[in-house]
């Protein structure tokens, strides 16, 4: 009697264990199981493209050094940018390092006399994601580094080609004893500057045009992705959040713990997400790969972006994205925000996201030739600017101004970037009609220790209805502007004639 007892038990407790083993399985109601929608997830919708860390590390400037005190400056986008680094620099390989102090040669020197090339970063790449643009091999301190430019050149006199990696501070150099380059690669170089025009070098190391550069004024038509979708796409569960409106208008939405603050008419957002201090040191890097994931799930990219080193305040902690608009780098007009992203980040965690929900027309809707000053004009312009002291870079730029309905307006100005990283437009361009007189080759100011030719040259117009989207890899087939003027440059199979036939075939 007490087994069959024992079986019944036994069977009965089988028994409950399979039902509440279905239960759990299948989440039958009155068990508190939360049933998943779709809407309650992220990424609900596309909507902007995704890139890779490549497409955001490239200089902000190759300067050109010809010879005999003549330089030029060619800018992102430009036929011979894409000749130069993607052709002729990227896939070789810079090897053996050695570490010296910055002053081991008389840079002004070398500047003056010796062919070459400078890759500028402004305000430096740290290695680890240099290596995603060239291919480094160095020991741990080379490594480390952060490289705000590279400099490679021919010796007046020899065969021998050197590369110098400069560190963001200015205390070291680098130098490649194993770089895969030769003198051709940089008479190379040297040919394609030649046909560029011709700038000058302030003592500081700035440099303006000697004569007015051709811009071009673009009006591009715009959509913009709606503050819910972007709701969407940020929080994890839309159906727990709040929204209401503040004083000045602007949308705020909120889950308890995240919060996006939807602005300047539905077109801009700030969006955060605290979190806890850490006490481990934020690595730059890493969190330049993090922002990049981020973007490319959170509402993706508008046109191309290029990685801008917020400096050393920061604490690694900051990243900025800047975008460009054909060959120039964009800046906002205040106290209207559109041009970059910024993110803040906490060892990889985005706390903040900042960025325009303004996406641009494919092709441009209009397009008028505007010329920049140069010359005296622009540098008694420069003198005269209240924090003059305070500039590190000068530098042609599109200026964005809304439009009429669903339109912006693209205009082309001088630019400076001060030591804190803000950047405020110098000099606005001619206006439309403008052309300036035709003039001689400048001839070198005095006092050459200070001074020097230099060029921010560049392609600078552009077929009519041109894409803004394009990779910088692609190739500007427009607007070149020559310079034949002799350089004392030595012999290359793309100078002369070969040049000559490049740009006639590029015209035609």
């Amino acid at each position: 009697m007490i087994e069959k007892f024992k079986t019944g038990a036994l069977i009965a407790l089988v028994a409950i264990s399979l039902i509440q083993s279905y239960l759990l399985a299948y989440s039958m109601p009155g068990l508190n199981a939360t049933v998943r929608r779709d809407q309650n997830y992220a990424n609900a919708e596309p909507m902007g493209r995704e890139m890779n860390v490549e497409s955001v590390i490239f200089p902000e400037q190759l300067i050109v050094h010809l010879g005999d005190n003549k330089h030029t400056v060619i800018l992102p986008g430009t036929q011979f940018y894409e000749m130069i680094l993607n052709q002729r620099i990227k896939g070789r390989e810079f090897k053996g390092f050695q570490r010296n102090p910055a002053n081991m040669l008389n840079w002004d020197e070398v500047r003056k006399n010796d062919i070459g090339i400078e890759l500028r970063f402004d305000s430096g790449v740290p290695v680890e994601l240099l290596q995603k643009l060239l291919k480094l091999e160095g020991d741990l301190l080379f490594l480390n580094e952060t490289i705000n430019r590279i400099w490679i050149f021919k010796t007046t006199g020899t065969e021998e080609v050197r590369t110098f990696f400069f560190s963001d501070d200015g205390l070291m150099v680098y130098e490649s004893v194993r770089a895969d380059l030769t003198v051709r690669d940089v008479q190379d170089y040297v040919g394609f500057g030649q046909y560029q025009p011709t700038y000058t070098m302030t003592a500081d190391g700035l440099y303006y045009p000697d004569n007015p550069i051709a811009g071009t004024e673009i009006v591009f038509p715009y959509e913009t992705y709606s503050p819910d979708l972007m709701q969407r796409n940020l929080f994890f569960d839309p159906s727990t959040t709040r929204t209401w409106e503040d004083r000045s208008g602007s949308q705020i939405y909120t889950d308890g713990k995240r919060g996006l603050m939807v602005e300047q008419n539905g077109t801009w957002i700030n969006y955060t997400d605290p979190a806890a201090p850490q006490n481990n040191e934020n690595v730059l890097s890493d969190n330049v790969f993090a922002s990049v994931d981020f973007i490319n799930e959170h509402g993706g990219w508008d046109g191309i972006h290029r990685f801008v080193n917020p400096g050393l305040e920061s604490k690694g902690k900051l990243v900025l994205f800047q975008q460009y608009i054909e060959h120039y780098p964009v800046i906002e007009s205040a106290p209207f925000h559109f041009g970059y992203m910024r993110l803040s980040l906490q060892q990889g965690v985005v706390t903040e996201y900042a960025r325009s929900l303004i996406t641009l027309g494919v092709k441009a809707e209009s397009r008028k030739e505007r010329w920049l000053p140069g010359g005296e004009p622009l540098r008694k312009k420069l003198q005269s600017l209240k924090r003059r002291s305070e500039v590190i870079a000068l530098f042609p730029a599109l200026q964005a101004l809304p439009s009429e309905e669903k339109k912006m307006r693209f205009t082309p100005v001088w630019a400076v970037r001060l030591q804190d990283g803000t950047e405020q437009v110098l000099e606005d361009a001619y206006p439309h009609g403008y052309e300036p007189p035709q003039q001689e080759e400048p001839v070198n100011e005095g006092n050459a220790a200070n001074r020097g030719n230099a060029g921010l040259g560049g392609s600078t117009g552009e077929d009519a209805g041109g894409s803004q989207t394009g990779s910088l890899n692609s190739v500007s087939q427009a607007g070149l502007t020559t310079n034949t003027a002799s350089a004392g440059v030595e012999p290359s199979p793309l100078s002369g004639d070969g040049i000559d036939q490049l740009l006639a075939g590029l015209k035609n």
